[in-house]
């Protein structure tokens, strides 16, 4: 089916941006992704916007990805979605039996009805079964919206009591479980990770989303609900992109506050490129990514364009490595996202033993969280995050949660580690305290 499309320019780019999310409020499905600047970096946008499905999947992990194949090879169009964490269990034997308070699908895409593409100050409609005139009545309509204003008059003030689901003692405790696995030679590498949860809490998804965007301002800014759940993440992680042949992973895997001070803020990023154990986290993850690409790349082709190379956020610095392949044109997209999920920089290394020693330890079902939120073009292009420093919202259930991870090697010590999770949560925290 084709679409129909329709060009705006707009003086206000930001005004627009905000209107715009605020108008997509009235459908039950939205998925907006914002690359917040980074695009010449990340993106092949500024902005994204995905409402109201006109075809979609819902499933379980039991052959997720055959059934995500059969649906993106049909639709041969947009479709925007996630692959959950817990979506492991289809490529590998693998369970996942831990608590769960959100209850997301495993695995969910769609077509969308509405697609607006952002391109700074061109606004891009993509309309499938229009009507006459919507797109111009849309435009006007969007642009009318005074969305502070409107957000400012929702009173949504409630207590928000943050509890941890594992606490402080237990948590060296599982350190130094996961070290002792590490000294066996179990594993070299293992991400583990605790949930922060508060129950009986409803929040302004849209006001908690807008706060936690500003003070982050991630490539890979997402607000996603899905009738009365809701993902509000600041991730500053691509999984994997597919540029026609192309193929491109960027791994995150280090750490380091931003300072006040210019030359203290330098001075700290300076000592993450040069810290050894930093990077050995990092190196150990970009051999798993070049050996996950490997399985679907024409030989020879894995490459490492760039190797614990420190960028520079809001909150935080980060160590971040590129890895590239080619794959044969004839290679199915979804292949590619298989034969590497979950992605290495939140599971561990080697890869399958990792995750069955975290499922052991850590008490919450990931689900969303360290999974992953995308798309896939036509042409079978695709672009997918990582979910991290996000928050995650049932409203019907009223539970709010939000999960930090961290990389434990053999040199870890419990104690810092904990200090790089309060760290990670220190955004999250922060914004369902004082969004209201």
């Amino acid at each position: 089916m084709q679409r129909t499309t329709k060009t705006f320019s707009v003086d206000n780019i930001s005004k627009f941006k905000e209107n715009l999310l605020f108008w997509a409020q009235q459908f039950e499905t939205i998925l907006w992704l914002d690359s917040n600047n980074y695009k010449q970096q990340y993106s092949s946008f500024d902005g994204c916007l995905a409402v109201e499905e006109f075809t979609s999947i819902k499933t379980d992990y039991l052959n997720g990805f055959e059934k995500l194949k059969e649906y993106q090879t049909i639709t041969k169009d947009y479709i925007f979605g996630y692959i959950s964490y817990d979506v492991k269990n289809d490529v590998e034997r693998l369970s996942s039996n831990n608590f769960d308070g959100l209850d997301f699908a495993d695995l969910y895409f769609f077509q969308p009805q509405k697609l607006f593409f952002i391109n700074q100050n061109t606004i891009e409609f993509q309309y499938l079964k229009m009507v006459d005139d919507e797109i111009d009545g849309d435009f006007d309509e969007i642009n009318k919206i005074n969305c502070h204003t409107e957000l400012d008059e929702v009173n949504s003030k409630n207590d928000i009591k943050i509890k941890l689901r594992i606490h402080k003692d237990e948590y060296h405790s599982k350190v130094n479980k996961v070290l002792e696995h590490i000294k066996r030679g179990d594993i070299y590498e293992a991400n583990f990770c605790q949930e922060f949860y508060a129950e009986n809490s409803t929040i302004n998804p849209l006001k908690v989303y807008n706060h936690l965007n500003e003070i982050s301002t991630p490539p890979f800014a997402t607000f996603l609900k899905m009738e009365h759940q809701y993902l509000l993440s600041a991730s500053p992680e691509r999984y994997i992109k597919k540029e026609g042949t192309k193929i491109i992973s960027q791994p995150i895997k280090g750490t380091a506050k931003r300072l006040i001070s210019k030359i203290d803020d330098a001075k700290i990023a300076s000592d993450l490129e040069r810290d050894q154990k930093e990077r050995s986290e990092n190196v150990m993850i970009v051999d798993l990514v070049r050996n996950d690409l490997s399985k679907t790349a024409k030989i020879g082709s894995v490459k490492v364009e760039e190797l614990c190379k420190v960028y520079s956020f809001k909150q935080v610095h980060q160590m971040i490595s590129t890895v590239v392949s080619e794959i044969d044109e004839k290679t199915h997209p979804i292949n590619v996202l298989q034969s590497t999920f979950p992605m290495g920089s939140m599971t561990g290394a080697p890869k399958v033993s990792a995750m069955k020693i975290i499922e052991n330890l850590e008490e919450t079902k990931r689900g969303l969280y360290s999974g992953t939120v995308g798309y896939f073009t036509p042409t079978g292009d695709f672009d997918f995050n990582v979910v991290i420093r996000s928050i995650l919202y049932n409203e019907e259930k009223k539970y709010i949660s939000y999960s930090v991870g961290g990389a434990i090697t053999a040199k870890s010590i419990p104690e810092k580690e904990y200090e790089e999770c309060l760290l990670k949560a220190k955004a999250m925290k922060f914004v369902l305290l004082n969004s209201e």
